[in-house]
């Protein structure tokens, strides 16, 4: 075995089980009474997806902005992903970056076992006899200097290097390092998008159920004023760490007609506009692909500063560049 892989192995091994410690046993992100305050400072409420006022009936708290309470875990869990049965734990706020670079971590073994095992094997067959006096190769067309070889020979040369004698092991954790790879690959493709949309698994579902609502015709949406508008601090936090506030007010009807103000007054000012797409709605939690990953890498970064937080950022500074229709991407769509 060559040296790198006397050195590059052990760390390959060892990553996945460190970060699987880390995720399996770390806090993700648990809302209780002591935390609740900083929780609450930690996104404000985008009054679409969530709303001031909602009381978690187990907990007895008002849920903070992108929390979840999980019924596996029995506890509210901070920016809630989803409940991992990997882990036996939930992904939050708390542990997300430990899942992310688990996720990593495996998908990069399982890729290197497969690549090494499939180079020993190939060594092994090439020194037997259903290889060297052919000229065998990994691509059949390569074999014989360029020449190729027939399907079939080159057919038996692999299956001899998988089972043959003594290299049913090797065969069998090569079969299975490759053949796990693109699933552990492709997960992590997709939470590396979610965190690309500033949204979660959580809230993609919630998401999906707006657009379901809006193919209805049932979706309504008007502005809030970030700067003017009074907030009931007996439900909502004066000021978060998040560097924009809510610009907007979304909710559904019943019967496709703009909500009506009955014995309550409803949020926002204007006149209701009827949404047909996500891209049309404002994600408030989608501040650019960097910013969503320190969000995630870094879960309580001050985006805003402290000592000037009664200067409230119009929402339009941060983000992605807005499209002609005034929006930025929208939530994980």
């Amino acid at each position: 075995m060559a040296p790198i892989h006397k050195t590059l192995g052990p760390v390959a091994i060892a990553l996945p089980y460190i970060f699987l410690y880390l995720s399996a046993f770390g806090d993700p992100g648990t809302i209780t009474a002591h935390n609740h305050t900083r929780e609450m400072a930690r996104y404000p409420y985008d009054f679409s997806l969530f709303r001031p006022g909602v009381e978690c009936a187990t907990c007895l708290l008002l849920k903070p902005a992108r929390s979840k309470h999980c019924s596996v875990c029995k506890k509210c869990i901070a920016r809630a992903d989803h409940h991992c049965i990997f882990i036996n734990n939930c992904v939050g706020a708390g542990n997300q970056h430990w899942f992310i670079l688990l996720l990593l971590s495996t998908a990069t073994l399982t890729m290197y076992g497969g690549v090494v095992g499939l180079g020993l094997i190939a060594d092994r067959i090439r020194g037997s006899r259903y290889g060297g006096g052919m000229g065998w190769a990994m691509l059949p067309w390569n074999a014989n200097g360029g020449q190729g070889m027939e399907l079939r020979d080159w057919l038996i040369g692999w299956g001899y290097g998988i089972q043959g004698s003594g290299y049913v092991r090797l065969g069998g954790v090569t079969m299975l390092s490759l053949l796990t790879s693109p699933l552990v690959w492709g997960l992590l493709v997709y939470h590396i998008y979610l965190i690309y949309c500033g949204t979660t698994t959580n809230e993609s579902m919630k998401w999906s159920d707006w657009q379901a609502d809006m193919d209805d015709g049932c979706v309504f949406k008007r502005s809030l004023d970030p700067v003017g508008r009074v907030k009931d601090l007996s439900v909502e936090p004066e000021w978060t760490r998040w560097p924009v506030e809510p610009v907007q007010v979304m909710l559904r009807t019943n019967d496709g007609r703009p909500p009506r103000s009955a014995s309550f007054e409803l949020p926002g000012v204007g006149e209701w506009e009827q949404v047909w797409k996500l891209r049309d709605v404002e994600n408030l939690y989608d501040i650019g692909f960097w910013d969503n990953l320190v969000d995630v890498f870094l879960p309580y970064y001050m985006f805003r500063d402290p000592h000037r937080q009664r200067e409230i950022p119009e929402a339009v500074e941060r983000g992605r560049p807005r499209g002609k229709r005034g929006g930025k991407r929208r939530g994980g769509r």
